[in-house]
């Protein structure tokens, strides 16, 4: 259809599928109805507002495997000073898809038969097996216009929308007309698809019915199989473990000044465990030290640790002071299976003629749960964490309209 504005003389060209009844100039915003005479004639102008229409007339999109041609689009404004942009599509077949565009959110959606009359707009409804929560009613006010339209684009409606994210039901009464649309919330990466660009508003806002970016429910259940399977593989790996000593001796420094220590051979069974090292002397402000090896017999890999017992005390400005211990602690993490031994270096402070021995235990032990605790409170925080995000997006859904 060509279409020549009686206002600026702009010709507009389309192929379009629907008897026009009202047409709005894109270059002048002039609206023309046709008349009984079917002729067009002068109905309003409308001042061209500033929007950032990510599309035009005349450009094509292909949603579920057809292309549609925009053939006309509407700027609307509601309450809280929000406006969005209507664009009308309608492929060969002369199917109509809408798409929705609000700071950046897109909702395409498709004119459906809805018998339930919602003028008294009650707080919820159901379609398809969902429930929808009333989000909002009012009366939109038409900013601008463009395009070919079957319908009166200047008819004041009602505007109720029902959402179920991603999912939407709009209503437009007008009188005792209901019109019905239902809706799902679309990605911006999907309308760049669709459209063939990159051009796109960028987003500014939650949208309607933009679902979070996680599932909360599903990211729990996921967590609960998780955790279920850590413990029960843990069980079944250590079922029969019991706590090994590979070591409990004691070394005298003078019989090892120029020669290593080295403990009989010991087989380790069973998945890894931390290898625990207890380090003890009589040390009395001075200081002894032990270099350990862990030797596997059947590789030959060496696994080196050090580690210094250390204690003094004293008296100073009236007051009593220690510092450091007579024994420590340290562990060789993650040992597997296999046949190992102990080569142990001994040292002492040379001025310490008192102290004459150190002692070395070495426990292979029980798998340690500290790894299974922190998964867990990982996985709660994690949880927890998205439940309370989710929240706010939803409270910032529904207090940013």
């Amino acid at each position: 259809m060509d279409f020549s504005c009686y206002h600026c003389n702009t010709v507009t060209k389309l192929d379009v599928k629907i008897e026009v009844s009202y047409f709005s100039c894109p270059n002048c915003a002039t609206i023309y109805s046709r008349n009984d005479s079917n002729d067009f004639v002068f109905k309003e102008r409308h001042k061209k507002v500033d929007y950032n229409n990510a599309f035009s007339i005349g450009q094509k999109a292909e949603f579920h495997g057809s292309v549609y041609t925009i053939i006309g689009f509407l700027v609307k404004s509601g309450d809280y000073n929000i406006r969005w942009i209507e664009y009308v599509l309608q492929n060969d077949k002369e199917e109509f898809l809408y798409l929705s565009e609000s700071s950046g959110n897109f909702i395409l959606l498709e004119q459906i038969e809805f018998e339930k009359k919602v003028g008294n707009h009650p707080l919820t409804v159901d379609y398809l097996d969902k429930t929808y929560d009333r989000f909002d009613y009012y009366y939109p006010k038409l900013d601008y216009t463009a395009g070919f339209f079957d319908f009166n684009v200047l008819n004041k409606i009602e505007l109720i929308e029902y959402i179920n994210p991603p999912f939407i039901l709009s209503f437009e009464k007008f009188g005792k007309e209901q019109t019905a649309f239902y809706g799902k919330h679309i990605s911006r990466s999907a309308v760049k698809k669709a459209f063939n660009t990159s051009a796109i508003p960028s987003k500014s806002e939650i949208g309607m019915v933009e679902p979070f970016f996680i599932n909360v429910r599903n990211l729990v259940l996921t967590f609960c199989a998780v955790g279920f399977l850590i413990i029960f593989t843990h069980w079944y790996l250590n079922q029969d473990r019991v706590e090994q000593q590979v070591l409990n001796t004691s070394i005298p420094f003078e019989n090892y000044t120029s020669k290593d220590f080295v403990s009989p051979s010991f087989e380790l069974k069973g998945s890894s465990a931390p290898l625990q090292i207890s380090v003890s002397s009589n040390v009395n402000n001075s200081w002894a030290n032990v270099q350990i090896a862990l030797v596997n017999e059947n590789t030959n890999e060496e696994i080196y640790a050090s580690k210094d017992v250390e204690y003094y005390h004293g008296y100073t400005d009236g007051e009593n002071w220690t510092e450091g211990s007579t024994s420590e602690n340290f562990n060789i993490c993650g040992v597997g299976a296999g046949k190992y031994h102990l080569t142990i270096t001994p040292s002492k402070a040379p001025e310490d003629v008192v102290n004459s021995l150190i002692s070395v235990k070495a426990n292979w032990n029980a798998p340690s749960n500290r790894n299974i605790y922190m998964v867990f409170i990982f996985m709660a925080i994690v949880s927890v964490g998205m439940y309370y995000w989710s929240k706010y997006f939803e409270n910032k859904r529904w207090g940013e309209y």
